[in-house]
């Protein structure tokens, strides 16, 4: 077990989770790819990973008042439903097929990610302080 890589890897995760960029994709990959963690077990450290990340993140976004709680209270119900749903539906899929689950997932966001950059032109950085 290597502490300052897996102190690096958390605090990538953690960076990149903060600004809500999915810095589960960086933990649950470091913990498949380099510690040979199974994926439903990695899939539960990163979901533990980030309770004090998300709490952090809300009271920072919060008080610079970056969240309107009224606009994203339909999000917050869908997915703890999906989150119910999405725990049903685990018993039903062979493991085997999370990885490659995963990886279309995080293709599919990326690609959709650099279509939208093409089509946005306005400068879109969020001020902090």
């Amino acid at each position: 077990m290597n502490i300052p890589i897996q102190i690096i890897a958390g605090f990538l995760s953690g960076l990149i989770s903060s600004m809500g960029f999915g810095g589960g994709g960086v933990l649950i990959i470091y913990l498949i790819v380099f510690l040979d963690t199974p994926q439903l077990k990695a899939q539960g450290i990163n979901l533990l990973f980030f309770i004090p990340c998300a709490i952090l993140a809300t009271i920072i976004y919060t008080i610079k008042k970056q969240i309107n709680y009224k606009e994203i209270l339909p999000v917050i119900l869908g997915g703890f439903v999906g989150s119910i749903s999405s725990s049903f539906l685990l018993k039903s899929i062979n493991s085997s097929y999370l990885p490659k689950i995963f990886a279309i997932f995080l293709i599919v966001m990326g690609f959709l990610s650099i279509l939208r950059l093409k089509g946005n032109k306005k400068d879109d950085r969020i001020n902090l302080s």
